[in-house]
Parts: structure tokens; sequence; C-alpha cells
């Protein structure tokens, strides 16, 4: 354990919540830049394995390796994109029907608003017009503006990321080497400690969480086709892919499945049942698959972590929230081999103790004996 020097307690605690708002100042106000060098690393300690076995075992140059490294990694997400294409070409070759059945839904439910709370259907309408032209008025350039930025944004992103992820395995050593100078030679073993649990922290998050893509893929897809619905796979992996966006990802699937849904028929019962299956599939996902797979590799308990993505939602999008827990386990691993921070790093953990019982000495009391 690094032992550091001893402070007051008022002391280290202004030191270490000053730190804390530094830090996240400076994130805030670089995210842009920020951003694409975490997930790079992120994704650079992903292909570490690979990236060893072709450098040590087969003794391919340093370049050479990390460029095979990245092309996997790329030939991995864009096989995803390809698939994901094509099935989308035959959603769009289904437009007229889903245009139909949208059109007859929407009857539907103005006519369950009149029956139910007596507003006709021409004051529906009338609503509904007036709220879309405040819309398109008020914040129709604006939302322009903003999907050119951000499209322009994560266009930046696909190409920057692989040349980060590609100098990042290219360094490796360098980076590391560099560490080891910033601290004292007898503190050489806890820094070598503490980046071996953040690799392999690291390395558990990304595969749990792959692995639980794969399962929420399956059991979705498995649920939307006994119910009926077209392009079960496609919504499956969909489904699975969004619901790594923590809260809202799981949202945006089930608006995609419903309006996919409308290419076989508009009826209420599918609609009922594709959100059965999403409910459902989320249960498993929340009780089952998150503690066994999730929680139980980064062993951050569930406070730290709401916490963790709400803020980095805040601070950076969806790109925050995704890199909320990793930061998170990395946080915990150097707070743990800390002295002054270890009660940080054990707040920060799952640990729950059964029972605490306060160890209080009781003061002596001193019998004066009168001569």
């Amino acid at each position: 354990m690094i032992r550091s020097i001893q402070l007051p307690f008022y002391a280290k605690l202004s030191l270490i919540l000053v730190s804390l708002i530094c830090f996240a100042a400076i994130f805030c106000l670089g995210k842009d830049i920020i951003t694409p060098v975490l997930m790079a690393f992120l994704f650079a300690v992903l292909l570490l394995p690979i990236f060893t076995l072709l450098n040590v075992r087969f003794k391919f140059p340093r370049h050479l390796a990390a460029i095979i490294c990245v092309l996997i990694f790329a030939a991995f997400i864009v096989g995803i994109l390809v698939f994901i294409s094509y099935q989308v070409k035959d959603i769009a070759n289904d437009f007229d029907a889903i245009k139909k059945n949208t059109n007859y839904f929407i009857t539907e439910v103005h006519k369950f608003v009149k029956e139910n709370f007596h507003i006709s259907i021409g004051e529906q309408k009338k609503y509904i017009d007036t709220v879309t032209k405040d819309s398109v008025k008020n914040g129709g350039a604006v939302t322009v503006g903003s999907a050119i930025l951000s499209i322009t944004d994560l266009l930046i992103d696909c190409t920057i990321i692989p040349i980060y992820t590609f100098l990042f395995l290219l360094y490796k050593d360098h980076f590391i080497l560099f560490l080891a100078k910033l601290v004292n030679k007898e503190d050489h073993a806890a820094l070598k400690d503490i980046l071996s649990q953040i690799r392999l922290s690291i390395n558990n998050y990304i595969v749990s969480l792959l692995l639980e893509m794969v399962v929420v893929s399956v059991l979705t897809g498995l649920g939307l086709w006994i119910v009926g619905v077209k392009y079960f796979i496609l919504l499956g992996l969909i489904t699975g892919i969004l619901n790594l966006i923590p809260y809202i990802g799981i949202a945006i699937a089930g608006v995609i499945t419903l309006l996919a849904s409308l290419t076989g028929t508009p009826e209420m019962s599918i609609i009922l049942s594709i959100l059965l299956v999403n409910v459902v599939v989320q249960l498993i996902d929340n009780n089952l698959l998150v503690p066994l797979i999730i929680n139980s590799k980064v062993e951050i308990n569930a406070f730290v972590s709401i916490m963790g993505i709400i803020v980095g939602g805040a601070a950076a999008g969806i790109s925050g929230m995704f890199l909320a827990i990793p930061l998170l386990a990395i946080l915990k691993i150097i707070f743990e081999r800390i002295e002054s921070l270890e009660p940080w790093g054990y707040l920060m953990g799952n640990h729950m103790p059964r029972k605490f019982t306060w160890r209080v000495r009781k003061p002596k009391i001193e019998v004066k004996v009168n001569p």
C-alpha cells in the first residue's frame, strides 16, 4: 500500500474535494478531447492480450501488431453495421405497410381518446398541429444545427479513436515507464499491482458487457419470435446494442421495435406483447445479468454506479454514461491502495457488512486511596 503524508482530517477532505472539483471541471471543459482518449484507452486495454500475443509470442513488430489489433476491432464493428444495414434495407422495402399500419394505429388511438376522455378527433388533431408548429418554429433550426454537429462529432470520433487506440498499444511501455518515474522505486510494486488490477477490471467489465449484450439480444429476439414479430433477429440485436447505454438505451430500442412491428400488423395485442417482452427481458437483465455479470466483476455498489452514470451523462452525454463505470472501477482500485484514500475505496465497493458494532473504550476511573 502506498503511504501518504499524515494530515489532519479536514485538510485531507479539503484536498480531496478540491481535486475532484478540478478533475470534473477539466473533464467538462475538455470533454470533446478527453472522451475519445478514454474510449480509445478502454479499447486498447481490451485489445492488449491480442497485441501481446502477436508481439511477444509470434514476434510481430510493435507497429504491425498494433495495426492488426485495430483492424480486427474495426472489422468486428463494421461486420455488425453491415448486418444491420442489410436488415434495415429489408425493413425499408416494407415502408408502405408501415405507413398504412401507422395511420391505422393513430386512428385507433384517436378513437380511444375520444371514447374515454371525450375529446373529439378534430380537437386532438388541432392540438397536435399546434404543438408541431411551435416545436418547428422555436427549435427547428437549433435541432437541425445540433444534428449536423452531432454527425460531425461522430465522424471525427470514428476517425480519431482508432488512431488513439493504435498509439496506446504502440506506446504502452513508454506510458508505463512514465508512471514509474512519477513514484519512488519502493512503491513500484504497488504501482505494478494497481496497473495489473486496472487492466483486469477493464477487461472483465468490457467482456461482461459483451456477454450481457449477447444474452439480452438472444432473449429479446426469442421473445419477439414467439409473439410473431417480423425481423426479430435484427430487433433483438439492436436491443442488445442499445442496452449498453444505461437507462435510455432500452427505451430507444422499445420505440424502434414498436415501429418495426408495424410492418406486419397494427393490432394492439402485438404492441402489448412487445412491451411485455421488453419488460420481462429488463427484469431478467437488472435482477440476474447485471448483479451476476457486471457488478461481480467491477465490485462497485449500485448507489455509486447510478450516481456515476448520472454525472457522466450530464458531463459528456451517452459517452460519459458508458465511461462512468470503468472510470469508477479505476478510481476504486487506486483509492484502495492509497492509505489516506482507502475509506473512499471502501465506500465505492459492494461489500456489505452483516453487522456493525461501535467499539468504544470506556475511560479508566482512577480511585484515589487516602493514606
